[in-house]
């Protein structure tokens, strides 16, 4: 594993992390040569409130969309990372290689890559299933060490986090990249993601850190309405313990407590605590749609 010096500036405060990035990033650079643009770090490193079980979402931008050569590499980059001795965090890393065209504003045209037409039975396997809507990148979910076709990274959320609070790791600052995004079109997203959330029943719910999850979703997503940014979840369940109904708090401050890495967070969720999330989002949802 390259050393976690490779960087000018540590981009985090995980040595062993930092170590991941510099090897996906040798390997990115070496993969796609005269293809490469630049490798950020977005997410809760960029926005803040990480922790040592945080994710690690990275954006890596390219030229053009990767060829079957440059895809292979990088196939057998992120199985290579699998191995690295960094137990968590070679694991811990989501995230996508972006076209900068693509990338530069959200469109839904071109919706397929060129010479990969998607049918309307095409499920997004980074989004629970959803249909096509907008291009796709190739992308590497929490855990697995393959590259999808997935919408997951190509989305204002991501492009404003990317933007106004992305970590350079290499190549040039993110604002040449990404054109601002308004705030309304970031609330409209939001509003879509409620829309989401009814869509798959809110599930799963079964266990403690998925019905926690919910929890603070719906935090975040009522926050950004109210500020036009992302933040993080713990700054939007903290601002929501304060500006939401009282009676929500008790629920927030539970699901705010939860870390991931806890022994309960794996633990079957009580069911009074399903019951009342879902109350809660309802509540959550109806505010949303109306502000």
């Amino acid at each position: 594993m390259p050393p976690p010096d490779a960087f000018p500036r540590a981009p985090t405060p995980y040595a062993e992390l930092n170590g991941v990035l510099a090897h996906l990033l040798a390997g990115a650079r070496a993969a796609l040569k005269d293809n490469f643009v630049g490798a950020y770090l977005q997410g809760s490193f960029a926005v803040g409130d990480f922790t040592p079980w945080s994710d690690c979402d990275f954006l890596i931008v390219t030229h053009e969309d990767l060829s079957p050569a440059e895809l292979a590499a990088l196939q057998a980059l992120h199985a290579e990372i699998h191995e690295l001795p960094a137990p968590y965090w070679r694991t811990g890393l989501e995230g996508s290689y972006a076209p900068k065209a693509i990338l530069r504003r959200y469109s839904t045209e071109p919706r397929d890559p060129p010479g990969e037409p998607r049918g309307p039975s095409w499920a997004d396997p980074g989004t629970s299933g959803s249909p096509p809507r907008a291009y796709p990148f190739w992308y590497l979910d929490h855990g697995s060490k393959t590259l999808v076709r997935s919408e997951h990274d190509n989305t204002q959320v991501v492009r404003w986090c990317l933007r106004e609070k992305g970590v350079v790791l290499a190549g040039p600052d993110p604002k040449t990249l990404i054109d601002p995004i308004p705030p309304e079109a970031l609330k409209a997203e939001v509003r879509k993601t409620v829309d989401w959330g009814f869509a798959v029943g809110f599930e799963p719910m079964e266990l403690v850190a998925w019905q926690a999850f919910w929890v603070g979703l719906f935090c975040r997503i009522l926050h950004t309405l109210e500020t036009g940014e992302v933040t993080s979840k713990k700054a939007s369940m903290t601002w929501a313990q304060s500006a939401l109904d009282p009676k929500w708090r008790g629920l927030i401050v539970r699901a705010q407590a939860l870390k991931k890495g806890d022994d309960s967070s794996g633990l079957p969720a009580d069911p009074a605590e399903i019951a009342a999330t879902r109350e809660f989002c309802a509540y959550a949802a109806d505010l949303a749609r109306h502000s």
